[in-house]
């Protein structure tokens, strides 16, 4: 008997995984969130080898995660920084996904050694408070346990037959 599934290989997931599955692109986005520009930085912060790192960054610019802007010291020649994009800023909510997932698994028995926090009160009306990741559908629900979400075919579904 054969069935249709959805093609696994069309997937925005395995899309996603191709710019950053690799462990080394997001720590690169974890360190530009919290400030990092300038390849020195990431070197530094990170400990990763200089080869490895510039092909990760030109991964990441060429994909539109970040961007390079041109920078000069006086008396030194023109380098680059290294910029998120919208399109990497928006990864902020994967990182504290796997933070909380980490936290609950694979954290230390004194606790996470990081809290992401709502900025402290200012005038923003900001609470300083965790900061956690909520599922909620398009009609509100929230607080979705992992059970009562399952995938099902979108507009850009492709199916392969099974046998």
């Amino acid at each position: 008997m054969e069935t249709r599934r959805i093609d696994p290989v069309n997937c925005s997931v395995a899309r996603a995984l191709s710019v950053v599955g690799e462990r080394w692109s997001l720590l690169i986005v974890r360190e530009a969130l919290d400030g990092a520009r300038r390849f020195g930085e990431f070197h530094s912060r990170l400990g990763i080898a200089r080869n490895l790192l510039a092909t990760r960054l030109e991964t990441l610019v060429t994909a539109g995660v970040m961007r390079r802007v041109p920078y000069q010291e006086p008396g030194d020649r023109q380098r680059f920084a290294y910029e998120l994009t919208e399109q990497g800023r928006a990864l902020r909510p994967t990182l504290v996904a796997l933070l909380e997932w980490g936290d609950a698994y694979l954290a230390d028995p004194q606790g996470p050694s990081v809290i992401v926090r709502h900025r402290p009160v200012d005038d923003a009306g900001s609470c300083g408070e965790p900061v956690k990741i909520v599922l909620e559908c398009a009609a509100g629900h929230s607080h979705l346990a992992p059970g009562d979400v399952c995938r099902t075919p979108g507009p850009g579904a492709r199916f392969v037959e099974t046998s």
